[in-house]
């Protein structure tokens, strides 16, 4: 199951809620169990942990390896006309599509309210 980056857990979190997922209420965590009550989420199809940049040293599934190697790649666009930032913004704006994706495929497995 996922853990989740995104500059704005608490939207996250609502657009999760508002396609049926239960966060931060309190249920099961069977897999996630180092994710925090109040970013947990659990949806039919699995669990989600949201983390906000402020606890993303907290994450399980990203190494200090892995934080190394992306702080190597955003001292170093590939295109010396984009600066790191764009990257970074790419990069939120496909967890973000992610997540909206997840969200939509929840609800339409739901139906109508």
């Amino acid at each position: 199951m996922p853990e989740q980056l995104t500059r704005h857990p608490d939207v996250t979190l609502q657009v999760l809620r508002s396609a049926g997922a239960r966060c931060g209420e309190g249920a099961p965590q069977e897999i996630l169990k180092a994710c925090p009550r109040e970013r947990f989420c659990k949806l039919p199809g699995g669990e989600v942990c949201v983390y906000g940049l402020d606890n993303a040293i907290s994450m399980t599934q990203i190494t200090a390896a892995d934080w190394r190697a992306l702080a190597q790649q955003a001292g170093a666009p590939p295109n010396p006309g984009m600066p790191p930032l764009t990257m970074a913004g790419v990069g939120t704006a496909g967890l973000l599509a992610g997540v909206l994706l997840t969200a939509l495929v929840v609800r339409r497995r739901r139906g109508p309210g």
